[in-house]
């Protein structure tokens, strides 16, 4: 109420000012109270017209854009046009902030790994990070305000969704089929629902070979054993003659073996993924990796076999474990021997790839292998013909065990293989583990002072 007693002054000052110029003008006239009112009347209506001026000037601002300040005009007019301005400065900083929030809220879901997709009381889309567009198969600025079970049609979801029981996750097929996903459903608001998705499929791939190995681990064992129990029954309870004992004696022993190769193998790939990576300054000379593999192999083939192995110059190192490389190169030589008939050939050799990096090859002649099969060699018990892989003596490990060895060195492992043509095995290794050593000086070769500075005879 502060401006009412300063509006109030000013009427009645105008009045009085009116009031005096009237008489003063009329009292020539002999018509001084008539003037006098007139005066006054004239005064308070000018008065009136300023005041409508200035609130009418106010609500032109009001009725535009508000970018230019308010008018500055003094007393009542002025203050109410200052309040106002002050009051939109104050709720556009305040939309600026929540705006500001709004976005740094948003852009921290999306960055989640999550989907995230907020359905309202119609369970139609509102919002969707890119993941949950992914997930869903949805595109976030078409699909907006559509009904999420229109444009998501797994059975799984769509019964879920309207069962409206979000105590568990629901798992379902993505709409590409490459996905497993696990969703979970949440209510707030009013009727709104967080839907959370999230891809599931490497953890599924991951469960489904965990109970493979065990399944296998577990058939692998048991064949074994079961032979070995069969062989002792019949020892103890059969009278057996010295050519049949040492048969079974032989057979239990090759059993033994095989079991001892498959522990000897598990244990291995334990310590292949549970110790660090191999230092990259401790250097192994491939001319004599080569040189025993090449021994094992003519060792295992007994002549049976045309092996080559290329000769290297023994200046050439490769970083990394002795062991492991060594049992990674041997496994490849040892498969080649195994599955190639007799009389085929198996070459094994090293060369320099582009930019200095390093390349072994096993390369075979023998019976193949088909495509269909090359992108899961390297599982763990995974078998082309898992009856000719137990007559040779395979556990089933052995490019599992080579895979791993040559990602620890930084390398890769490369298959190509057409049934009736043979099979290459390489490993890729990098450049920077790859270096020829430069032989050290002679010294007694090294020419003296004296000589260096002697010139040349005629």
């Amino acid at each position: 109420m502060e401006w009412l007693l300063p509006r109030i002054v000013a009427g009645l000052v105008a009045l009085a000012v009116g009031a005096a110029l009237g008489y003063a003008l009329g009292s020539p006239a002999h018509a001084p109270m008539l003037s006098m009112l007139l005066g006054a009347a004239l005064a308070v209506a000018l008065l009136a017209i300023i005041d409508t001026l200035r609130g009418v000037r106010l609500l032109a601002w009001l009725r535009g854009s508000q970018q230019t300040l308010a008018p500055r005009d003094p007393g009542f007019w002025g203050e109410i046009a200052y309040l106002i301005e002050r009051s939109l400065k104050a709720r556009e900083q305040r939309a600026s902030q929540e705006k500001t929030r709004l976005a740094q809220f948003l852009a921290a879901i999306e960055a989640s790994p999550n989907g995230v997709l907020l359905l309202d009381g119609g369970e139609q889309i509102e919002w969707c990070n890119s993941v949950a567009a992914d997930h869903f198969g949805l595109d976030p600025q078409r699909d907006r305000l559509q009904r999420v079970t229109n444009l998501v049609r797994a059975p799984a979801f769509v019964a879920y969704l309207q069962g409206g029981r979000f105590e568990e996750s629901v798992q379902f097929t993505g709409p590409r089929g490459d996905l497993s996903l696990s969703v979970l459903v949440r209510p707030y608001g009013e009727g709104q629902l967080l839907v959370l998705s999230q891809d599931i499929t490497e953890r599924e791939r991951a469960d489904g070979m965990r109970r493979d190995f065990v399944a296998n681990v577990s058939h692998e064992i048991r064949t074994p054993l079961t032979v070995l129990a069969g062989f002792i029954e019949t020892m103890s309870n059969l009278p057996l003659t010295e050519v049949e004992r040492k048969r079974v004696l032989g057979l239990m022993t090759q059993q033994t073996q095989r079991m001892q190769s498959l522990v000897a193998d598990l244990l291995t790939l334990a310590h292949l993924e549970g110790s660090p990576r191999p230092p990259a300054d401790r250097w192994v000379s491939v001319a004599k990796l080569l040189g025993q593999v090449g021994s094992d192999a003519r060792a295992l083939s007994k002549g049976r076999h045309q092996i080559e192995v290329d000769s290297v110059d023994d200046a050439l190192q490769i970083a990394g474990a002795e062991s492991e490389l060594l049992s990674a190169l041997a496994n490849l030589v040892n498969n080649a021997v195994r599955y190639t008939p007799e009389g085929g050939r198996i070459e094994i050799g090293w060369r320099l790839a582009a930019e200095g990096a390093g390349e072994f090859t096993v390369r075979d002649n023998g019976v193949g292998i088909g495509r269909e099969h090359l992108p899961r060699l390297t599982e763990r018990f995974y078998r082309v013909d898992g009856s000719r892989s137990r007559d040779t003596g395979g556990t089933g490990l052995g490019l599992s065990i080579v895979k791993h060895v040559a990602q620890r060195h930084g390398g890769l492992l490369e298959i190509a293989s057409e049934p009736g043509k043979g099979s290459t095995f390489r490993i890729l290794f990098p450049a920077p583990r790859v270096r020829f050593l430069e032989p050290a000086p002679d010294p007694r070769r090294l020419p003296n002072a004296v000589e260096a500075a002697m010139p040349p005879a005629a």
